[in-house]
């Protein structure tokens, strides 16, 4: 590969010194976020091995100290048109996957053209979030409006 340039460097070097007290709180958002999607109606799971009912919680929480603020959501079955309507509109989720930033971002994403130890089994849409560094409450009502137009959508 290319090596990096001395700004790239710069860059990754200022961002280290407040990488712990970021990820603190990523760590925390995408809990309160990812506890609130697991109760929602439209929601089938959530993938986030930092909640107690995730199946690999247990090997999580021997292996891990913490976690990222990035988890996937499994919708339950509707349409391309209103999964799209949802993400489109969200206001604070930029459409993205460049996850070591701080803002939150939201990709539908596609396991299953992607997965090789075993076949995606989800029949819902799949979205993977990044939960940043603004107000879980903000992050919430954004989610919750989207659902609002995936709803209208069907």
């Amino acid at each position: 590969g290319a090596p990096a340039s001395p700004e790239d460097c710069w860059l990754a070097l200022r961002g280290l010194r407040t990488l712990a007290a970021r990820l603190e709180r990523h760590q925390r958002s995408a809990i309160e976020v990812a506890t609130w999607l697991a109760g929602r109606p439209e929601v089938e799971r959530v993938l986030f091995p930092a909640l107690p009912e995730d199946p690999g919680h247990g090997l999580w929480k021997r292996d891990f100290k913490g976690a990222s603020g990035l988890f996937g959501v499994v919708l339950k079955p509707a349409s391309k048109a209103a999964v799209h309507a949802m993400v489109d509109g969200l206001e604070l989720f930029g459409i993205g996957a460049s996850w070591g930033g701080f803002e939150s971002l939201c990709v539908v994403a596609h396991p299953e053209t992607s997965r090789t130890a075993e076949p995606w089994q989800a029949v819902g849409r799949t979205l993977r979030l990044h939960i940043g560094l603004e107000d879980p409450a903000d992050l919430i009502a954004d989610l919750e409006a989207g659902f609002g137009r995936l709803t209208a959508a069907e």
